[in-house]
């Protein structure tokens, strides 16, 4: 969810994330190694947006409509068969990643001053990250062990709210896909 920049693991931060619990056995092990957001209690996930509201906004009211949004969409399987790669990243790519976008899309237009990624980003590409700002090297070990634990098939029936206590990511909130 979060890189490693300094001001993404703030007390208060929030996202919004899909947990895939199917993929931990086969991304664990390397997540745990290579990726922060993982240290620091994110499970294995596709990013719907971050950050998010700060905690101090998210009340009954918010989480109502957080929940009121989400459950516009329906719940829906996902498949990852390979990896994808940005400058010293690797991750699975979700296929079909249009629910994801959609997701994103209807949150990040309820609240349009919340931006994926900060707005860094032209275009937001769906993707469960495996590890961050790693050389080649490392990113290529990786790879090569997880095509031979590829595909992995996931269910997709929640979006989960995390924030982050000041050492931690916790899972505040979950909403439905209908």
């Amino acid at each position: 969810m979060a890189g490693d920049d300094s001001g993404e693991f703030q007390a208060g931060r929030s996202g919004l994330i899909v947990r895939i619990p199917e993929a931990e056995p086969v991304v664990r092990a390397w997540r745990d190694r290579l990726d922060p957001s993982a240290r620091a209690g994110v499970p294995a996930h596709v990013t719907v947006l971050f950050p998010f509201l700060d905690e101090s906004r998210v009340d009954h009211e918010a989480c109502a409509v957080i929940g009121e949004v989400i459950g516009r969409h329906r719940s829906f399987e996902t498949r990852f068969e390979h990896c994808g790669r940005f400058p010293g990243i690797l991750y699975l790519v979700p296929e079909p990643d249009i629910p994801f976008r959609r997701l994103t899309e209807a949150i990040t237009d309820r609240w349009p001053e919340t931006p994926p990624f900060g707005g860094r980003f032209d275009e937001v590409i769906p993707h469960l990250t495996i590890a961050q700002g790693q050389d080649d090297a490392v990113l290529e070990e990786a790879e090569a062990d997880l095509r031979s634990r590829l595909p992995v098939t996931a269910s997709v029936s929640s979006v989960d709210l995390l924030v982050h206590d000041g050492t931690r990511w916790q899972q505040r909130a979950s909403f439905a896909l209908r």
